[in-house]
C-alpha cells in the first residue's frame, strides 16, 4: 500500500485533499474501514509498528490519528503494555454531551426541548400503529411492563419513562429521529430527575401519578395493537402535554434553561 500522500504509481503526487494533515488523512482511512464494516466492534487495530509500516507514516502522526479517532469514540485506547486501540462503534449517546452543549450555547429552554419532543413523538406513535409489526408492539408492551415495576421508586420511574419514550421512536422505524430522541434523552432525564426531587407533592401522590401514567401507556398500546394511527397520535400528544403542564406547575422547569441542568 502506498504511503499517504502518494498516488497509486508512487510518484509522490499530492491528492486533492492534501490540505488536510497526514494524521487527518490516516484517521479518514481507518474511519472508512470502520464505516464499511472492514473493522468491527471489538476488533483490535494492528500494532503501532504494523500501522507505521502499512501506511508509511511516523509514530507521532499515527498517534495523532488515533487520538482523533478516540475523540470520536471510534476506538478505545488501552495504554501501557501490551496496549493498543480497539474499535468501538459509538451510539447516539456519544454525541449527547456535544448536543447538550450546542443547545446550552443557544440559550435553549426545557420548554423548547419539550416542543421538539411534542413534534416528534406523537407522529412516531402514529407510525408505530400503522406500520409497526406485532413484534414491535410486543416490544413496546414489554417496555411498559418494565416501567410498571418502578412506580413506587421516583427516580427509577423517571429514568424508565425516558427509556420508554426513546423506545417508542426506535420501534417506529425512523433511525434519524430515534437518534435525535436518544440525544434529547440525556437532557430530558435530568429534567425528570430534578422534577421528582423538587416536587412539593408527597411520595404517595407521586406514586399515584406514576400508576396513572402506566395506565396511559397501556391505552396507547391498545391503539397501537388496533392499528389506529389517529387515536395513537392524539393520545400520545395529550399525554405528553399533560405531563409537561404538571411538571411546569410543580417545578417551573419548562422556563429553565438547559444550562441549568447541565452544570
Amino acid at each position: 500500500m502506498p504511503a499517504l500522500g502518494q498516488n497509486a504509481r508512487g510518484q509522490g503526487a499530492r491528492e486533492a485533499v492534501r490540505p488536510k494533515k497526514t494524521a487527518d488523512l490516516l484517521a479518514d482511512r481507518i474511519r472508512r474501514q470502520i464505516v464499511d464494516g472492514d473493522l468491527r466492534e471489538g476488533d483490535w487495530l494492528p500494532t503501532e509498528a504494523e500501522l507505521i509500516e502499512q501506511y508509511g507514516v511516523s509514530r507521532p502522526t499515527l498517534r495523532e490519528a488515533i487520538r482523533l479517532l478516540e475523540a470520536e469514540s471510534l476506538v478505545r485506547v488501552r495504554r501501557g503494555p501490551p496496549g493498543g486501540a480497539q474499535v468501538s462503534i459509538p451510539g447516539p449517546t456519544a454525541a449527547a454531551p456535544l448536543f447538550g452543549l450546542v443547545l446550552t450555547m443557544a440559550g435553549t429552554t426545557l420548554g423548547d426541548v419539550y416542543d421538539a419532543r411534542l413534534t416528534i413523538e406523537p407522529a412516531a406513535a402514529r407510525r408505530l400503529a400503522e406500520r409497526g409489526s406485532d413484534a414491535d408492539h410486543d416490544a413496546f408492551a414489554a417496555e411498559i411492563d418494565r416501567v410498571a415495576t418502578s412506580t413506587e421508586a421516583r427516580l427509577l420511574f423517571g429514568a424508565a419513562t425516558v427509556d420508554l419514550h426513546r423506545r417508542l421512536v426506535e420501534l417506529a422505524g425512523n433511525q434519524t429521529l430515534a437518534t435525535v430522541i436518544t440525544m434529547l434523552g440525556t437532557i430530558t432525564s435530568r429534567h425528570v430527575e430534578a422534577a421528582y426531587r423538587e416536587s412539593p407533592r408527597s411520595p404517595e401522590e407521586i406514586a399515584a401519578d406514576n400508576r396513572r401514567a402506566v395506565r396511559s401507556y397501556r391505552r396507547l398500546l391498545t391503539h397501537l395493537r388496533e392499528r389506529d394511527g389517529d387515536a395513537a397520535e392524539q393520545h400520545w400528544f395529550n399525554h405528553m402535554r399533560a405531563v409537561r403542564e404538571r411538571l411546569t406547575r410543580d417545578t417551573g422547569l419548562s422556563d429553565r434553561h438547559v444550562v441549568d441542568l447541565l452544570t
